[in-house]
């Protein structure tokens, strides 16, 4: 890969470019018998490519309403014909499930849920953390369940608009997956964070 994956961090009040990270003061708690307790939060993870630049890493973390905690994103990385060769089947386990994926969930100070991603390949980074993931797909696609792939569990979900199917070492965790999206769904579809990921990694590269 050209480079490491670089991740910075910004403060939303100072006003600077979001290519970093960007953390969210706007975190709800509950006090329950004067034990403050943090609301669920669920992280969308993504990529974005780019003809020019090369392959962006999204990770924006929401609390149950929808509303952004923490937004991550790696600089750019750009992956040679040499390096296609070298790394063959095992590319996109590095790539995704390391270089990026990885990256970006260790550098949050926010322990999410769930870990949702519309990426299958970025489904790798189950190898880099200890928290469940899941695929995400708009459910009117009818998608087969061989579009998901080996990494997917064995059975899915449809929670509103999207559906939802667990990586293959958390399909026995789908019940409680289910209950805990279903908070966050009642909010938003749990699509259209991606599409929140990808405006703002393009709106960084206008800058």
């Amino acid at each position: 890969m050209d480079g490491s994956v670089e991740v910075g961090r910004r403060d939303a009040a100072a006003g600077r470019r979001a290519e970093g990270s960007l953390q969210m003061e706007q975190k709800s708690a509950e006090t329950v018998i004067g034990a403050v307790v943090e609301p669920r939060a669920y992280g969308f993870l993504t990529v974005v490519e780019s003809g020019t630049h090369g392959v962006f890493g999204g990770y924006l973390l929401v609390d149950p309403w929808g509303r952004p905690l923490e937004f991550h994103c790696t600089a750019p990385v750009k992956v040679s014909r040499a390096q296609q060769i070298l790394f063959g089947s095992t590319l996109q386990s590095h790539l995704h499930g390391q270089q990026i994926g990885g990256t970006l969930l260790a550098e949050s100070t926010v322990t999410p849920d769930v870990v949702l991603t519309d990426l299958e390949p970025m489904l790798h980074v189950r190898s880099h953390t200890k928290l469940p993931v899941a695929l995400v797909r708009e459910a009117s696609a009818d998608l087969p369940a061989a579009t998901f792939g080996s990494l997917g569990g064995t059975s899915s979900f449809t929670i509103g608009n999207a559906s939802v199917r667990p990586h293959a070492t958390d399909a026995a965790r789908g019940d409680d997956l289910r209950e805990r999206l279903e908070e966050l769904a009642a909010a938003v579809d749990l699509c259209e964070p991606f599409e929140r990921i990808r405006a703002a990694i393009d709106e960084a590269q206008r800058r």
